[in-house]
């Protein structure tokens, strides 16, 4: 019997949790982990998390790369460019959007997604 995305047998969401462990040990604020499955199709999760200065953004970028090697993720994109305040990781079914504050009000991924499906940030 198929198992749902949101379990903890999925994959992928055990590398999502893990990359939110990352950004959560390098104290990132407001971390949101939601399940956009059924709204996109290029990504199952999205984690949206603010850091609070360009400084901030590389040490969880930098933690979050990490682990990320350390579980033998492959990612398909990043953003290597820490000074715009915004940072991507793409790792095919999960994408990861570390912001300063302002780019996070500037850009409000949070509105564009909020009918997604919030998951608790552990399991």
């Amino acid at each position: 019997m198929p198992t749902s995305k949101t379990t903890v047998s999925n994959p992928t969401l055990v590398e999502v949790r893990s990359a939110v462990q990352a950004i959560l040990d390098k104290k990132a604020e407001n971390v949101r982990l939601l399940d956009v499955s059924k709204k996109s199709p290029i990504t199952d999760y999205i984690v949206l998390a603010t850091g609070t200065s360009d400084p901030h953004l590389k040490a969880i970028k930098g933690e979050l790369d990490a682990m990320l090697k350390a579980n033998g993720v492959q990612l398909i994109g990043e953003d290597r460019n820490i000074g715009s305040g915004w940072v991507v990781v793409d790792g095919f079914d999960f994408m990861v959007h570390i912001q300063t504050q302002e780019m996070r009000d500037l850009y409000r991924l949070d509105q564009l997604w909020r009918d997604a499906e919030e998951l608790p940030l552990e399991a």
